[in-house]
């Protein structure tokens, strides 16, 4: 097949442009949560603060909080904090359309792109201060590098076959280093995506179902393995150090029974309209003889897509069952392979209704020659242009009443992903309003500069309340805090090293109203609380003080407490 570049191009730009839109709808929402809110104050400290801070906790985000250090060095705001994620959101847009149109043609991978824009799940983490879209580009530019590393390595063993004296031709040593430099690039780029975050090792096994699948020859799996097990070294010692780290994930429960089914909705999309047929094109596209690849060594899109699409996903839900780790946002790059297969779908329902138009045209000039007549002269026209042109189209892929099969074809499957974005809008809508995230920190901070007066004591509970302080300090300041000791960054910390018990009750003791910024489930009675700053912060407002007044934000519970009048 004959693919022109700047098909090519057009296909891998539209998709690009269509997610930097949706992604930058609504991308400033007034307000971080936690996660984005431990971005925003670790990644602005130090450099060394930043170091000192991966040696006890968030070792699996280091390299996340470094890449993001500079960019809010330049503009410390909510959407500078977004920009990244969003600008990885459109790349992982046109890198699963590059390969769309790699492993099948272009308008394959115009649709697949376009598909991946319009996920709400691709759009939620275009908006989202944290790592996972960024993980989500680094696979999908490593499983197209995967692509073309095997090429190269084809082109190889073409070129150089067993013959020493044509490997040390000109031709055999350029074919030689294009290999050599293609499996490079596909390690390293690997390797930056599991140090973002180490559970993208799992492409590794994807990458390995797909080779295979594709029955590729020896030494594809020799060049292959040596990429893979350069990345397992690089990862090592992240690995070492955020097993030591493994409390982080201890809130992680083990999967359910609906697990399954949420990923499912999340990846094609969570409307019953689109579901349905977005399941029957993947099935379309994972019938025989779409799949396996015609030829030993040759990728496919099932071939690359259904690894990516189920492997990692199953094999840390798979884990999980018995050491909870999995959480979706975890496995978003997995994302990737809907898209791709439904895309090869749809191709093959255009095939299929083309070959059933040709043959209903093939009766129709046979009626008409048995008649006398003459055969229709569309059935002569040669291939048209457009995304959809290339050069095995055959007869009767021309003129269809004045307008072109193919462009008439890549614009019907277009105007489809059209209304499946239509029938998501309501759902993209609710993502961006604030409250549909855990909560809402600029909330928390506003309300207690509309309450608390400079001066005033401020008691977070636990600790970790602190983050709203953190990540908006104007609706706190002037106040106290009563339970720190050393500041956050000083520390080595996310939330600030607090005084010891004995301490902290000497403080409290002088004080006569204390406002408490409490997570809910801090001032339920079955919490018990290991730390013993902790536990004094309970025993003492609980014994000592009497609520005066709440103020509930989503997250948070902000409650002013006055001392207990004395008992004559």
């Amino acid at each position: 097949m004959v693919v022109k570049r700047p098909q090519v191009a057009v296909a891998v730009l539209v998709p690009v442009l269509v997610m930097f839109g949706i992604g930058l709808w609504g991308i400033d929402r007034g307000g971080m949560w936690r996660d984005e809110a431990v971005t925003f104050q670790v990644a602005r400290r130090s450099l060394p603060q930043i170091w000192q801070l991966l040696h006890s906790v968030d070792a699996v985000h280091g390299l996340y909080y470094l890449l993001m250090h500079p960019v809010l060095a330049l503009h410390p705001g909510e959407v500078a904090l977004r920009l990244p994620s969003l600008c990885a959101a459109a790349a992982t847009a046109g890198l699963v359309a590059a390969l769309g149109a790699r492993l099948a043609r272009p308008r394959v991978g115009l649709w697949a792109g376009l598909l991946y824009a319009v996920t709400p799940m691709a759009g939620h983490f275009a908006q989202e201060g944290r790592s996972y879209a960024l993980v989500a580009a680094g696979v999908a530019a490593s499983t197209l590098l995967l692509a073309r590393a095997v090429t190269a390595d084809a082109g190889g063993d073409g070129a150089g076959g067993g013959d020493e004296d044509q490997e040390d031709a000109p031709v055999g040593r350029l074919a030689r280093h294009a290999r050599v430099v293609g499996w490079c690039a596909y390690g390293g780029v690997v390797a930056v995506t599991v140090l973002l975050h180490e559970f993208a090792v799992l492409i590794l096994l994807a990458h390995a179902a797909t080779l295979a699948l594709a029955r590729m020859p020896r030494r594809v799996w020799r060049d292959w393995a040596c990429a893979a097990g350069a990345v397992l070294l690089v990862l090592l010692p992240l690995a070492l150090v955020s097993s030591g780290q493994a409390e982080q994930v201890a809130w992680l429960r083990p999967p359910g029974g609906g697990t399954v089914e949420r990923l499912l909705r999340s990846f094609t999309g969570p409307t019953q309209l689109v579901l349905g047929p977005y399941l029957l094109l993947i099935a379309l596209a994972l019938r025989h003889p779409f799949t396996p690849p015609a030829r030993r060594g040759e990728l496919s899109v099932p071939t690359v897509a259904l690894p990516l699409l189920l492997l990692p996903p199953a094999a840390l839900i798979a884990v999980s069952r018995h050491w909870p780790l999995y959480d979706d946002r975890y496995v978003l790059y997995a994302l990737a392979g809907a898209p791709l297969l439904a895309a090869a779908g749809a191709e093959r329902l255009v095939l299929a209704a083309r070959r059933v138009g040709l043959a209903r045209r093939e009766a129709d000039d046979l009626m008409r020659g048995g008649l006398g007549g003459t055969p229709d002269p569309a059935s002569d026209a040669g291939p048209g242009p457009g995304l959809g042109s290339d050069s095995d189209r055959g007869p009767g892929s021309g003129l269809v009443r004045g307008v072109r099969v193919p462009y008439a074809a890549t614009l019907a499957g277009v105007l489809a992903i059209t209304l499946a974005f239509v029938s998501q809008l309501p759902v993209l809508r609710e993502d961006r309003d604030p409250a549909r995230r855990p909560d809402n920190l600029a909330v928390v901070s506003a309300a207690a500069a509309q309450r608390m007066d400079p001066g005033d004591p401020v008691l977070f509970l636990p600790s970790l309340g602190r983050r709203s302080a953190l990540a908006y300090p104007k609706g706190f300041h002037g106040t106290r805090d009563i339970a720190l000791e050393e500041p956050a960054p000083v520390s080595g910390t996310l939330y600030g090293r607090e005084t010891g018990p004995d301490e902290l009750r000497r403080r409290l003791a002088g004080l006569d109203r204390v406002w408490v910024v409490a997570e809910p489930y801090a001032l339920k009675p079955a919490w018990d609380p290991s730390d013993p700053t902790e536990r004094v912060k309970l025993t003492v407002v609980g014994e000592e003080f009497v609520p005066r007044a709440e103020f509930v934000r989503k997250g948070s519970i902000l409650r002013l407490y006055v001392r207990r009048a004395p008992t004559m």
